[in-house]
């Protein structure tokens, strides 16, 4: 099963245009470098859903924090192991 993880929205990186940017999305203190291509509105500090690198929508903070709670509890963070990305 694929799933979006939610994250929050902690630096837009490359921004050459609304189409091609690039952010980090903080995920329990995991960075991740995203596409920001499908959410040309969001702005640093919103939540975001990821998946598989692109950010596919913005989501709620309250329903963001929920969800990463649930899927932390259902052990379904895997894409998330600290070799994968940087922790703050």
């Amino acid at each position: 099963m694929c799933l979006s993880i939610p994250g929050k929205l902690v630096e837009i990186t490359s921004e050459l245009d609304e189409v091609f940017r690039v952010g980090k999305v903080s995920f329990d203190g995991i960075i991740k470098e995203v596409s920001l291509t499908l959410v040309s509105e969001a702005k640093v500090g919103d939540y975001v859903l990821v998946h598989v690198g692109a950010a596919i929508s913005t989501i709620d903070e309250v329903e963001a924090k929920k969800t990463f709670e649930l899927l932390k509890q259902l052990d379904e963070l895997h894409e998330l192991e600290e070799g994968e990305g940087s922790k703050e």
